[in-house]
């Protein structure tokens, strides 16, 4: 079939992106629907002008496809669903694996008037109990800026949620609260940016920070004040990526601008290793070019940002489709979505100097990507990447495990998914030989997180 993809796109005046030129393409009626979703999502969250060239840590230029490859043994084995005790209405899962060998699930239900993020504990006979980590009427809901709980060692847990400070759907800010004994209790939370405007802060991503506090990097939106995504409001300025560190007592540290210009509404990512920490998230350039970037804390200083890989994606708005990181040692998988060349497709590379540098990118999905991508490494060195592929009347939650040397396994259905925003961002972890996936299921208009377990074969 043919299809028109956008060119160029302007601005309306009223923060609506209108096409100025367009380009015939001939390609297959699912990756044309694939694309025209895609155009849809972004034309939902128009974007402005950012920074400029950044410097780019992989070795080479062009993204390596390998499509007979074959790793053994398969991604993994056993897969069976394991309900949640997450109520209907649940949605926004998060993963998270704890030293015990538990992983941690959390999730935003409704309660009433009130919405409450829950979190529950997956061992050896099943999920705990839920756990209510916070509650009230003021949480900011999206698909995909969405809240977490995350292990930090021995008890102690961080979670994070949104609360909105004002009427304004763009304004509303980051809440974080402490736990010291495994969820039971948490500390009156804590806003961790100290500007007073009543903007966008979210898209947070939490880390292990040295010296036994918590670190958590987010895009804020103080520089737009107010004014929305991509600066249509009366503020004008761009969104930025900033990180802080919180004490066990709630103190905060200093608070520290990573990259002046960034992509509105595309989520981060962050991973410890033992060289410091990665921080990575979706660039902007002045030509409205969206690869993503990289900065790295070593000691106590901040890395200026960099490319992980120069894809060229010239993208009028945002995709709503971040990049995820794992660590495992000095190792480091990087998974992402791009779309340059109107060819949607996810990439991994492998960086083996705890980000210093990355390797050749491999391609991972099968030909019709819609992203969402996150990604685990398994004990061997390989990794296993979770994405959403558009399929035929839906979507579908797959994983394929890719080796550190490129190889690529098939790849395996985890779950059917809703082909719209509904779906948000399905997750994986693993902890030991113990794969965990979390994805939300809509049926009949209602959504609930689902679950499902397997194990990394010897």
């Amino acid at each position: 079939m043919t299809v028109i993809l956008p060119q160029a796109w302007t601005t309306d005046g009223g923060g609506v992106w209108v096409m100025l030129g367009a380009s015939d393409a001939t390609m297959s009626s699912r990756r044309a629907l694939a694309l025209a979703f895609l155009w849809l999502l972004a034309a939902v969250a128009a974007g402005d002008v950012a920074a400029g060239a950044r410097r780019v840590v992989d070795g080479s230029q062009a993204p390596e496809r390998r499509p007979g490859d074959n790793v053994s043994p398969g991604p993994f084995a056993g897969l069976r669903e394991l309900p949640l005790p997450a109520a209907d209405g649940s949605m926004a899962p998060q993963l998270s694996p704890a030293a015990d060998g538990t992983v941690i699930a959390s999730w935003l239900e409704p309660s009433g008037p009130h919405t409450r993020l829950r979190m529950a504990r997956l061992g050896p006979t099943g999920w705990s109990d839920p756990l209510t980590v916070a509650e009230g009427p003021d949480f900011f809901v999206n698909w995909a800026d969405v809240p977490s709980v995350v292990a930090l060692g021995g008890d102690r847990l961080a979670a994070h949620w949104l609360h909105k400070s004002a009427a304004s759907p763009y304004a509303y800010d980051v809440r974080v609260s402490l736990s010291a004994d495994r969820g039971r209790t948490w500390s009156a939370p804590v806003k961790p940016h100290r500007d007073a405007t009543l903007s966008e802060h979210g898209f947070v991503s939490l880390y292990d920070a040295p010296g036994d506090a918590l670190g958590l990097a987010w895009l804020d939106g103080r520089q737009t004040a107010g004014g929305g995504h991509d600066g249509h409001g009366a503020g004008g300025g761009a969104m930025t990526l900033r990180a802080t560190t919180i004490g066990m007592d709630g103190r905060l540290g200093q608070e520290v601008l990573l990259d002046g210009r960034v992509c509105d509404c595309c989520p981060t990512a962050a991973a410890r290793t033992p060289s410091g920490v990665v921080v990575a998230y979706r660039d902007r350039a002045r030509d409205e070019v969206r690869d993503i970037g990289l900065v790295r804390l070593e000691g106590n200083r901040w890395s200026a940002p960099a490319l992980a890989h120069a894809d060229g994606w010239l993208m009028p708005a945002c995709p709503v489709n971040g990049p995820s990181l794992a660590a495992q040692g000095l190792q480091l998988a990087l998974a992402w979505f791009t779309a340059e060349g109107n060819e949607p497709r996810v990439l991994l590379a492998f960086s083996t100097d705890g980000g210093a540098t990355f390797g050749r990118p491999v391609r991972v999905d099968d030909g019709v990507a819609i992203g969402r991508v996150d990604v685990e490494l398994l004990p061997d060195g390989s990794a296993l990447v979770g994405w959403i592929e558009f399929a035929p009347g839906a979507s579908e939650f797959r994983v394929r495990r890719v080796a550190a040397g490129g190889a690529r396994g098939a790849s395996v259905r985890v779950a059917g998914l809703a082909a719209d925003r509904a779906s948000g961002y399905p997750r994986l972890a693993r902890s030991g030989r113990m794969l965990v996936f979390a994805w939300t299921e809509v049926r009949d208009h209602v959504k609930h997180v689902r679950a499902a377990t397997a194990h990394v074969p010897d």
